[in-house]
């Protein structure tokens, strides 16, 4: 990437952001802060209204466009996606339970801006903005809405579907992701004001580390697992798989990354109709790495805040966050901003404590995506394994006929399909 590139994108203007409230929470006087309080509470707001339209307008065509696939092996590469992600989750979470009580020990934080001295860093003023619906309603809304339109074959209703989606993504892109820096430096001038600072650069240091370990174990054991599905050494496959992984390090996307997951899907022997229908379909469903780390970092700041999530409560959020961040390769940011409203409506984050959530996952962003695609390799061997002989229900006909006699097989080709 070229100096511009860089300078231009999210992370590292996340990280200057990071850095300057660092720095301008040891000089600026009181008043400078309850400035970019006043910013935050706004911000805050803001995205409490927007985020059930996010969820509405991003999943409803992303399970639409899904119920438009190839019948009965749709339903088993989503089965194994979801399930997949889930089973991250789950892990990511037992891990929390037995580990931070040690990891984190003594560490607490409190991301509540007013708690300085009294008076001080109190927002200047308020401005409510109720959203139109809750997250939950939202969420049932698009996929009863995405479902019928599946049922119907509403063509007229599917674009207008996609062309909400196209609104939606333009504020987020016009509008809410150029301010997420301000949003973040506000967070961390608070947090330096408030004394906290050591607390939390301490504590997500060690999660960045635990995140990204556990993320590299977690594709070790999806490639066992494929491996011993079919028939097939899980170690060589997983190193053919690496050109994937370093790519989507660089990309931070799963969509960008999908002509070299599908070359090198095709280089671990998988046939070319299933890794041309299984790649494309998974970097929007499957997302272990991205929920490995949103889970972590999730209940490390829930047990630093001292906050009293049940078992119960914790896996409806992951069985929930797992059907929500079917949207996230459409949104800057990924999973975490899908995740926002969850956070928020199902485990009470505050204001601070999603801002905390933004910069700890878009720090490692690249990590949870990088095994996302890598993982979809995974998914795709084991699908082969059992569509080898049924390859024709894949495709139409026409195409699985044009793909088999092309001589130079592009994977262009494939995506356009």
């Amino acid at each position: 990437m070229s100096p511009k590139g860089i300078a231009n994108s999210l992370l590292f203007r996340i990280i200057v952001a990071i850095i300057l409230g660092i720095a301008f929470s040891f000089f600026v006087p009181e008043w400078f802060g309850r400035i970019f309080a006043t910013f935050n509470g706004l911000f805050s707001n803001f995205l409490g209204f927007f985020i059930p339209v996010l969820i509405f307008a991003l999943v409803t065509p992303a399970i639409a466009g899904m119920g438009r696939g190839a019948g009965k092996w749709l339903g088993i590469t989503v089965a194994i996606s979801y399930g997949s992600t889930i089973v991250s989750g789950l892990i990511a979470y037992g891990l929390a339970l037995a580990i931070y009580p040690i990891l984190l020990k003594g560490q607490e934080i409190n991301t509540n801006v007013h708690d300085v001295d009294e008076g001080a860093l109190q927002p200047f003023f308020q401005v409510e903005m109720p959203a139109p619906f809750e997250v939950m309603s939202g969420l049932l809304l698009a996929f009863c809405i995405g479902v019928g339109m599946t049922a119907v074959k509403s063509a007229n209703l599917f674009k207008v579907a996609h062309e909400l989606e196209k609104v939606v993504i333009k504020v987020i892109w016009g509008f809410v992701v150029p301010l997420l820096p301000v949003f973040i430096f506000g967070m961390f001038l608070s947090l330096g004001m408030n004394g906290n600072l050591a607390v939390v650069l301490s504590a997500f240091a060690k999660v960045l580390v635990l995140a990204v370990v556990m993320t590299l174990v977690y594709l070790l054991l999806q490639y066992l697992v494929a491996g011993a599905v079919a028939g097939r050494n899980p170690f060589t496959a997983l190193k053919n798989m690496a050109p994937a992984y370093f790519t989507a390090l660089g990309t931070s996307s799963s969509a960008a990354t999908i002509p070299v997951t599908l070359r090198c899907a095709l280089k671990n022997g998988i046939s070319k109709p299933v890794a041309g229908f299984v790649i494309p379909l998974c970097a929007t469903i499957h997302l272990s790495g991205s929920m490995m780390k949103l889970t972590l970092y999730a209940f490390a700041i829930i047990y630093m805040t001292g906050m009293d999530i049940s078992t119960g409560h914790a896996i409806g959020f992951l069985l929930l966050l797992a059907i929500m961040m079917v949207a996230a390769p459409g949104v800057p940011g990924g999973a975490v901003m899908v995740a926002v409203g969850l956070l928020q409506s199902n485990l009470g984050f505050d204001e601070g404590m999603v801002a905390l959530m933004i910069a700890a996952y878009i720090a490692i962003d690249s990590v949870g995506t990088a095994a996302n695609v890598t993982g979809d390799g995974a998914i795709a061997l084991a699908m082969d394994k059992y569509a080898r002989k049924h390859v024709a229900e894949l495709k139409n006909p026409e195409d699985l006929k044009e793909i088999e006699e092309t001589e130079d097989f592009e994977v262009e080709e494939i995506v356009d399909k």
